[in-house]
């Protein structure tokens, strides 16, 4: 499934040192304390959140069997997802698909495996299986009907959850994140136009979340 997961120590000489003279006599003194040094990664380390989820819901003028089926047909991803350059359905049973997906936003280019866990017309998961760019990417997307006097409706959630192996790669996802998980969901939102017509209702939001670990 497209879409379209992430601690240094310094140690410090001090306890070294004072190890290799613990043998000879000291006179008292005032202790000292040496302040641990901090280094580039060190400082930065704790302002840059290596983990980023993502949450949006949208009510939406088509119904939930429409939105499942743009969703789900991963191979179609290629024509209209933003950066993917490829999308390939290897293998499927039941409601587990295997998916090669390509995706690129030079200077990266990263290839890998989705296992994609659906329930017809309800829900759509994706985890990467062998990713070098990421420890954890998983994406849900979740499709419940609309209000009781607007049949041609439906709720559209959605989840995406990563996690950087590269401390770089995460200082670059807190810059453009918002705007890359917007083209997403907008790509979904447009390809639904493109199938079925304008929306039945005007489209809406319905929540927005976004979180840091």
């Amino acid at each position: 499934m497209y879409i379209f997961g992430y601690p240094h120590r310094h140690l410090g000489s001090c306890g070294i040192l004072a190890s290799r003279r613990a043998s000879l006599p000291l006179p008292p003194a005032a202790t000292t304390s040496c302040p641990p040094s901090r280094t580039f990664l060190n400082l930065a380390a704790p302002l840059i959140a290596r983990r980023m989820e993502y949450f949006e819901a949208r009510l939406m003028g088509y119904s939930p069997e429409q939105m499942y089926d743009v969703v789900s047909n991963v191979d179609s991803y290629k024509h209209f997802v933003p950066w993917c350059k490829r999308s390939k359905v290897v293998r499927g049973h039941n409601s587990v698909l295997k998916a090669h997906l390509e995706i690129g936003f030079p200077p990266i280019v990263e290839r890998y495996t989705s296992e994609v866990t659906v329930i017809p017309n309800h829900q759509v998961r994706a985890v990467c299986t062998d990713c070098s760019l990421f420890n954890h990417l998983e994406t849900v997307w979740r499709f419940c009907p609309g209000p009781p006097d607007q049949p041609e409706s439906c709720t559209v959630e959605f989840h995406v959850a990563f996690e950087f192996k590269s401390l770089l790669h995460s200082q670059l996802a807190t810059v453009f994140f918002d705007e890359v998980v917007k083209q997403m969901v907008n790509a979904f939102e447009k390809r639904a136009a493109k199938l079925y017509g304008p929306q039945a209702i005007v489209q809406e939001k319905v929540a927005l979340r976004r979180t840091s670990i």
